[in-house]
């Protein structure tokens, strides 16, 4: 039996490593509340854990100005709005593959079609 693979949309893969980095963060915290008999390792828990929650700010502060700059579309198969970073993307509710480039309609699914390089190869294939 064909192990059939789930895609997963990029700005939901965005946003859940951001969410790990959220949760990464108070457990290092969690950890500094542990350690408070050694103080320096508590504090260097502290803010390692307070630099990770920062850092998952910032990265939800990028995915969100990625995501008003995303192409909405309706996804073909569960008719559900959804939002296209790059030529392929997966839609957010039904895990769907779609493209907008036409010339990828019914090839395989791989995210290598996002890249600039494999968009110059391409581009010189077609001349």
């Amino acid at each position: 039996m064909a192990q059939q693979l789930v895609y997963s949309s990029k700005i939901n893969k965005i946003r859940s490593f951001a969410l790990i980095l959220v949760f990464g963060g108070i457990l290092l915290m969690y950890a500094g509340i542990l350690t408070k008999g050694i103080e320096w390792l508590m504090v260097i828990f502290f803010l390692l854990g307070v630099l990770m929650v920062f850092l998952s700010c910032a990265v939800y502060v990028w995915i969100g100005t990625l995501s008003l700059k995303a192409v909405p579309v309706v996804c073909p198969s569960c008719e559900k709005p959804t939002k296209m970073l790059g030529r392929v993307d997966a839609c957010m509710h039904c895990k769907q593959p779609l493209t907008m480039d036409r010339n990828l309609e019914g090839e395989e699914f791989d995210e290598k079609y996002n890249k600039r390089k494999y968009a110059k190869v391409n581009k010189n294939n077609n001349k």
